[in-house]
């Protein structure tokens, strides 16, 4: 057998790198302030409504009107944050507090409005298997839950 001489190395091969992914606990902190951002102009409606309410329970008079309101304004922030800031920049504010991206696994690019509607739809799937969905980013190698696996997306560490 002959061997390669001493001095001569073999190739180095470059790989690429594996992106940072946001782990399950990162990823639940900014899912938790992006809900909380909602219920708290929900809760305030509802609160109001429901002071003002008949014994129906139905809305009535200028109390119903600003509890109609404050739901409107919850709808507002939940449409603008959760699919328009995080489908178009992949930070919502809790992400963003989170320093976290969501991106599409291939190009890495944020995944635009639809698909991020899209994609919380599909976290009804995580919720359905008793919640086990949700779990997967604990032992899932590239951090994902369901949802993520159906809409081919990652959340990453930036």
């Amino acid at each position: 057998m002959s061997y390669p001489p001493p001095s001569v190395q073999p190739p180095q091969y470059y790989t690429m790198p594996t992106p940072p992914y946001a782990n399950w606990f990162v990823r639940a902190g900014g899912f938790l302030i992006d809900w909380v951002v909602v219920a708290i102009p929900s809760a305030c409606g509802s609160c109001i409504g429901r002071a003002t309410s008949d014994e129906n329970g139905n809305y009535t008079g200028l109390g119903g009107l600003i509890g109609v309101v404050f739901g409107l304004i919850a709808l507002g922030l939940l449409i603008y944050n959760r699919w328009y800031l995080g489908g178009t920049t992949g930070q919502t504010w809790g992400r963003r507090v989170m320093s976290t991206r969501l991106v599409a696994i291939n190009g890495g690019q944020p995944i635009g409005m639809l698909k991020a509607f899209l994609r919380d739809v599909a976290h009804i799937v995580d919720s359905i298997i008793c919640y086990i969905g949700w779990l997967f980013p604990l032992w899932d190698a590239k951090r994902q839950t369901l949802a993520d696996k159906i809409m081919k997306t990652v959340v990453l560490k930036v």
